[in-house]
């Protein structure tokens, strides 16, 4: 009874939001692109793609909401195919950028946009695929998604599952409405003990929470993208490289006035500039430009033959290849940390044994950093600090190729992530067809 009042509550909630703000997205979808993609299926009108490969066989659903999640959840894919080769993995994401590099990703397998929360809109999904598994990725929890599955005998598992500092006060606000919802996951798979934690206080079921650890430490590139390839023929010889990766608003700036304090020190070095977000790309540019700074196109060099010059700045603005072209840097610098939005993940550079520096905003990723930072296996700077470290970092020595050392040291410490969680998940597989 307590359940279908919340789903009732939080359906005529989510119809409101759509309602009311529907002048808002039109005004969008007619402006920009990426509120257009994927808006059929988004309202049900299931693609073609998810229609063909659905025939006959069985299907495990598997929601990643963006980059990150698609990211993370490679390495398990690939393991879930490995495991059950007769059967479909189809995958959901949220965003388009997600949706393209899961494109990338999973060239094989069907690709579709997660479909609206609407009850009726879910049940069309199922309806097709008949999944015997949903995977969620780290905190999706999509309410009548999950009470559909569980309605129809589909099994939901929540893997690398994380609730952060910010989302814990609105969880615990609402935990009684949370509680219902949650219990009807079959298995939750924590990041760590404190996420697990965490996840019992919002209204888990114990029972059902294990620790798994962290999926984006099995992050792997498969050899060198074609673009790090690119970029490594393209550097200046014996350049020492800056890779500033996963930047936000407001950092770029920061970042490109500590550059020049690090040219005055180091006149041949290079910074690879990576914004987060794709629409940044092109204001990121314009900032770059303004500042003085030679700049580069990464997406530009695959159409010429042009040489990254001593001092430039390259913007990096292709998808999908930050966490190869990491393996480049003689220092990264891992963004979202000046400013106060949580931080991006360190281990991406540290399993190359580059020297990390980041800024005072970690909370996404605190038990990492903290123990990132207890070995000494990074640098966390301030704004006043900023350009003093990356001259330091950057002139590099046998003090800052150790901090890299005990970065990777951390990250092959922290490895196997994807094997707990395939065995897991195969696991729950077998029980709920026994």
């Amino acid at each position: 009874m307590i359940l279908a009042v919340v789903l009732a509550v939080y359906s005529f909630l989510l119809t409101m939001a759509l309602v009311l703000g529907a002048p808002w997205w039109l005004v969008r979808m007619a402006t920009s692109g990426r509120y257009r993609a994927g808006l059929r299926g988004r309202l049900g009108v299931i693609p073609k793609v998810l229609r063909e490969a659905a025939a006959g066989r069985r299907t495990i659903w598997l929601h990643a909401v963006s980059v990150g999640e698609v990211m993370a959840a490679t390495e398990l894919v690939r393991s879930l195919r490995a495991a059950l080769p007769e059967w479909t993995i189809a995958v959901s994401t949220t965003t388009e950028t997600g949706q393209k590099l899961a494109r990338e990703r999973f060239a094989s397998l069907p690709v579709f946009y997660l479909p609206l929360d609407f009850a009726f809109i879910v049940r069309r999904y199922l309806h097709l695929l008949r999944p015997e598994l949903l995977i969620l990725m780290e905190s999706e929890f999509w309410p009548n998604l999950m009470n559909e599955c569980t309605r129809n005998g589909v099994a939901v598992a929540v893997v690398n599952t994380r609730i952060s500092d910010r989302s814990l006060p609105r969880y615990l606000r609402l935990k009684n409405l949370w509680q219902p919802i949650l219990q009807q996951v079959s298995l939750f798979l924590a990041q760590s003990e404190e996420n697990a934690r965490r996840l019992v206080q919002i209204g888990a079921p114990a029972g059902k929470v294990h620790v798994s650890g962290n999926l984006k430490y099995d992050v792997k590139a498969v050899g060198e993208s074609p673009m790090t390839l690119l970029l490594r023929e393209r550097l200046p010889a014996g350049a020492r490289v800056l890779v500033a990766g996963s930047t936000l608003d407001g950092e770029e700036t920061l970042l490109l006035d500590a550059w020049r304090q690090v040219l005055r020190e180091i006149p041949g070095a290079v910074m690879v500039l990576a914004p987060r977000r794709t629409e940044r790309f092109q204001p990121v540019a314009a900032l770059v430009g303004a500042s003085g700074f030679s700049i580069v196109r990464a997406s530009e060099l695959r159409c010429s033959t042009e040489k990254i010059a001593p001092g430039s700045v390259l913007l990096l603005d292709t998808i999908g290849d930050l966490a190869s072209v990491y393996s480049l840097g003689n220092v990264a610098f891992v963004g979202g940390s000046l400013v106060p939005a949580g931080g991006h993940n360190p281990l991406e550079p540290a399993r190359f044994r580059v020297p990390i520096a980041m800024g005072p905003s970690c909370e996404n990723f605190r038990e990492m950093v903290e123990a990132m930072k207890t070995a000494d296996a990074l640098r966390i700077a301030t704004k006043d600090s900023l350009a003093g470290d990356l001259v330091e970092m950057m002139r590099g020595g046998d003090g800052v190729r150790s901090i890299g050392e005990r970065g990777r040291a951390i990250f092959d410490a922290q490895a196997g992530a994807t094997q707990r969680t395939v065995e897991a998940v195969l696991s729950l597989i077998r029980r709920d067809t026994i």
